[in-house]
């Protein structure tokens, strides 16, 4: 990930913000039940050939990656969708790949989110959402990455976007331009906007752009994407931090977590969600399945051969 990439983070205050008390007020203003919360954890694709032998076994061949990502992970940032429209067929092998607790989040293709129609007099959105409908239950949160150049006088824009695109399918939003984190009153219309069409909000934990950690959530839904520095002491404390801040946010009403954990290496990300995972069981009391980054590295024979 190159957006707010830094090769020194010597400097750099890691500091999480705190709970915004406004969106506790609004999590506990929802109706509610009694579910467990559900935490989804992925990386941003699965065709890492390092992890041959770490999280696949020796000798995966890569027609056979995804089946074993979905034994390691229960969700995916799914980049792929950003550069193309999957074919039905495709998502078809999608479904078929993958476990039925498996949760697909599709980016929304650059040709609509960068367009300043969003795709909608060309059709692509329709298109584009047509087709991804058909992950049916394996369907978790689709979003949308918004160019870097959309600043925050184009919200109404924005908003009217939201208001067409179907119901059916969740949607989280991710902005980027550095106008809409300036003061709190506009990153509010932001956050306000997404809470009147149920859209979730995106939240990016980056080096080099501290002013897009905001801690604001629109739903009972949150999208989560933690970019790591390989391993960095920093890395773990900042997930510590997330970690008691899902504990607040979760007792208040949030419902489900889809987090993402980037590192500029990606043969890093396993061990790094290992540990997320240790911490989400023990202090979030949530058990989710999760990479196991010694299973092939100790010669272990998959069951499944």
């Amino acid at each position: 990930m190159k957006f707010g990439y830094l090769k020194n983070i010597d400097h750099v205050e890691f500091q999480q913000p705190l709970p915004r008390q406004e969106t506790i007020d609004y999590l506990q203003q929802r109706e509610t039940d009694e579910q467990t919360p559900k935490f989804y954890i992925g990386a941003t694709g699965w065709s890492t050939k390092e992890w041959v032998g770490q999280i696949y076994p020796k000798g995966t061949k890569t027609t056979d990656f995804l089946k074993y990502y979905g034994e390691q992970f229960n969700s995916i940032e799914l980049n792929t969708t950003h550069y193309r429209i999957p074919t039905g067929e495709l998502v078809e092998k999608w479904k078929a790949a993958t476990p039925d607790d498996f949760r697909f989040c599709p980016k929304i293709p650059q040709s609509i989110s960068h367009r300043n129609d969003f795709g909608l007099s060309n059709g692509l959105l329709k298109r584009f959402t047509d087709v991804i409908t058909e992950l049916e239950d394996r369907l978790g949160c689709c979003f949308m990455q918004l160019p870097p150049y959309f600043d925050s006088g184009r919200l109404p824009q924005l908003e009217q976007f939201m208001r067409l695109f179907p119901d059916h399918i969740p949607l989280a939003v991710e902005v980027r331009h550095e106008s809409w984190f300036q003061n709190d009153a506009t990153f509010q219309q932001f956050v306000e906007t997404c809470r009147r069409q149920n859209i979730a909000t995106v939240v990016s934990d980056v080096a080099g752009r501290r002013d897009v950690m905001h801690t604001a959530v629109s739903t009972d839904k949150w999208v989560i994407r933690f970019v790591g520095n390989a391993l960095h002491p920093t890395d773990y404390k900042r997930v510590d931090e997330w970690i008691q801040l899902l504990k607040i946010y979760i007792k208040n009403g949030l419902k489900e977590i889809y987090f993402f954990p980037h590192q500029h290496e990606e043969p890093v990300v396993p061990p790094i969600a290992a540990y997320i995972l240790e911490q989400v069981e023990k202090e979030l009391k949530i058990l989710v399945r999760g990479p196991d980054v010694d299973k092939y590295q100790q010669g272990e024979q998959m069951s499944l051969f």
